[in-house]
């Protein structure tokens, strides 16, 4: 995975109306922790933040105050409705470092014939990787599966250097047989009846 460089400020207000005022400048509050060292309260600019973060687990080099830390983000709070970067939480790794992370999931194929449905039962997989080496996502085939058919953690091939952070029998996705809607008559008479008892 690449590197993304980013310009960061170090922040010395704190509290809800200094995090008005850095949204108002265009910059998203951010904290830096990790290695035991005292947690980095700095401000990113919004928008080479927001297209860093389009990348899952992205790794970043965040510049600041002369000083350099390589950090992918932990947290990332966003406004319900907008959806506008609120604070990011950013946690320093080494290279060689092993973290944990959730790896996006995405699924290929078709399923059998049939009135079938996919359920996602994890969107994302949780790993350990290396810190520089964090895999963008996983993919799971479901060609050919049919009703009660399911594929298990352990049945994902990960990259090299990953490993499972989660059982190896976590089902991941199942398939099962869509069920037919009962008429709305039928419900209704069921309802007088058992309002009648």
């Amino acid at each position: 995975m690449a590197e993304v460089k980013l310009a960061a400020q170090v922040r010395t207000d704190f509290g809800k109306g200094a995090a008005r005022r850095a949204r108002r400048a265009d910059l998203v509050p951010a904290v830096v922790y990790g290695h035991g060292a005292e947690p980095q309260h700095v401000a990113i600019h919004n928008h080479a933040l927001m297209m860093a973060l389009k990348t899952p687990n992205a790794l970043i080099r965040l510049e600041f105050d002369g000083k350099s830390a390589l950090v992918i983000p932990k947290a990332v709070q966003r406004e319900a409705i907008r959806q506008f970067l609120v604070h990011v939480d950013f946690l320093a790794v080494k290279k060689g470092e092993k973290v944990s992370v959730e790896i996006p999931i995405h699924v290929e194929g078709d399923l059998a014939p049939g009135q079938l449905v996919l359920e996602h039962v994890l969107n994302t997989l949780p790993v350990e990787a290396e810190a520089t080496h964090i895999p963008e996502s996983v993919t799971v085939s479901v060609e050919g599966l049919d009703a009660g058919d399911s594929v298990l953690a352990k049945d994902i091939v990960l990259p090299s250097g990953s490993s499972l952070a989660v059982e190896d029998d976590a089902v991941v996705v199942q398939v099962i047989a869509a069920q037919a809607e009962a008429p709305a008559e039928e419900a209704s008479e069921g309802g007088e009846e058992a309002a009648e008892a």
